[in-house]
């Protein structure tokens, strides 16, 4: 929450104007409560009007949402959420409206086999890293979007999709070559994205046994502590 009356709370001990944190707790529980739609997006603009409709010494908002899936499989039992993947919105909102939407899918992990290189790199006297014209390749995927224009939402689960079909049929020369091929098939794929931006950390394993009779047939483990961290941003 973001206002100049607050101001007085922390320069003069002033709390007239603060609303408390359970207060804010309670006050979503019942926005929740009223909220009919369908999409984490809407539910975040819907609360934040609300903040701003009821408490007028609150100027703007800045909202996180965390998406916690749970798998229906009986009328009476959920599943979960046990995954690691989610969903996330970031909205600033004031009385102007929506200022910025960010939503996003993140902790994915993905793992493949084959079908990724990284080889033809700068060397120097610290570099041991041997060249790879094929390698498993195992990374920690955050992504991000933003839209161009306010019509139906893009889904985590969709570009979660999007991402693992790519993952799985594009040979990359590096990390960065694979990024950027998925960004280039997110903004083809979803015309009312304006722009996606990832960021990756290179957990590539160890790889600790290889079998003589069978060489596919390996040992890998947990890398060094140390991991390299990509990112990227693509617009229009």
């Amino acid at each position: 929450m973001f206002g100049e009356t607050f101001l007085a709370a922390y320069t003069e001990g002033d709390n007239r104007n603060v609303v408390a944190t359970d207060t804010m707790k309670n006050f979503v529980y019942a926005a929740l409560l009223d909220y009919s739609g369908e999409t984490h997006e809407g539910w975040c603009e819907h609360v934040g009007r609300r903040f701003l409709d009821t408490y007028p010494d609150m100027e703007w908002l800045r909202i996180r949402e965390r998406d916690l899936t749970f798998v229906e499989q009986s009328d009476k039992l959920l599943e979960g959420p046990g995954r690691d993947w989610h969903g996330t919105i970031d909205m600033d909102i004031g009385r102007d409206g929506v200022r910025d939407l960010r939503a996003g899918a993140v902790d994915l992990r993905l793992v493949k086999l084959t079908g990724s290189a990284f080889a033809e790199f700068a060397r120097d006297e610290y570099t041991t890293l041997p060249e790879r014209e094929d390698r498993p390749l195992y990374v920690y995927l955050d992504v991000h979007w933003r839209y161009a224009e306010r019509g139906r939402p893009v889904f985590p689960e969709e570009v979660r999709s999007d991402v693992c079909a790519v993952f799985d049929s594009f040979v990359s020369r590096s990390i960065q070559h694979l990024l950027n091929e998925f960004g280039i098939r997110l903004l083809d794929r979803h015309p009312q994205l304006s722009e996606v931006s990832f960021s990756a950390q290179n957990r590539l394993w160890d790889t600790s046994a290889v079998s003589e009779a069978d060489p596919r047939r390996r040992v890998y483990s947990d890398p060094k502590p140390a991991h390299g961290l990509i990112g990227l941003t693509i617009s229009r």
